[in-house]
């Protein structure tokens, strides 16, 4: 059987954002309808769900084709995708008029950093685990 690749980087980086988006949209339902907390949990979760994974698969298909002319880390590699996913999902929250909460405003400065970090780590353990796990890395 041919071996695909693009397929196999494809799904080696949806894998890891689709099982988290599945426990944070547990977390967020069970606080929303068991504990009754007042949250627009379709409109915090659509942009993850439908654009998060499928943005990480495609980076991670870039990443094959990019690593045979440059030799960045994978870790950097993933922590370069924030810093394109945050301004558009800015954007999309602004252009269908969704307000942004102040709490998330004010604590930009202290958490997109930890994003970062976080994608960094994700990208060099997780995503480089499942790489070699499907024998692209």
């Amino acid at each position: 059987m041919k071996r695909h690749p693009h397929v196999l980087a494809y799904m080696g980086g949806i894998a890891a954002p689709t099982l988290f988006l599945l426990v944070v949209l547990t977390a967020l339902v069970i606080l929303r309808f068991v504990l009754e907390v007042q949250m627009p949990v379709e409109q915090v979760m659509v942009f993850g769900m439908a654009v998060v994974p499928n943005f990480w698969g495609l980076w991670n298909i870039l990443y094959l084709q990019a690593g045979e002319r440059w030799h960045v880390p994978l870790g950097i590699w993933g922590a370069i995708l924030p810093v394109l996913i945050a301004p558009l999902g800015y954007a999309l929250t602004r252009g269908l008029g969704f307000e942004i909460p102040g709490i998330i405003r004010s604590g930009f400065p202290i958490g997109f950093p930890i994003i970062l970090i976080a994608y960094y780590l994700a990208w060099k353990y997780v995503v480089g685990f499942l790489n070699a796990l499907l024998g692209i890395a």
